[in-house]
């Protein structure tokens, strides 16, 4: 899954035009680490904060400029469509997203 992000709201990590690669294929939620996510009839693309068995609560990382789990509550994993793997300038691997 090819995505390019929009806005603010993951900076200093991720800025808007960048290009992630991101997989549906994951086996858990770890918190910490990126999702893309569904959000009335939007993808989001925020970081896992906490994980409960059945809901993810998501936050940007620009706290000051992102619409997240804050404003919109728990997410249900279900909801959660991608993890992301790489974020690029040259697709160095895992260049900009914090492991």
């Amino acid at each position: 899954m090819l995505r390019r992000i929009q806005g603010d709201s993951m900076l200093p990590t991720l800025q808007p035009g960048r290009l992630v690669i991101a997989t549906s294929s994951f086996h858990e939620i770890i918190p910490g680490k990126i999702y893309i996510f569904s959000h009335d009839g939007l993808e989001k693309i925020k970081r896992a904060a906490r994980v409960d068995e059945t809901r993810v609560y998501f936050l940007g990382d620009n706290l000051a400029d992102s619409t997240d789990s804050r404003h919109f509550g728990w997410v249900s994993r279900d909801q959660v469509k991608a993890k992301l793997l790489c974020a690029g300038n040259g697709w160095r691997r895992k260049q900009a997203v914090r492991q």
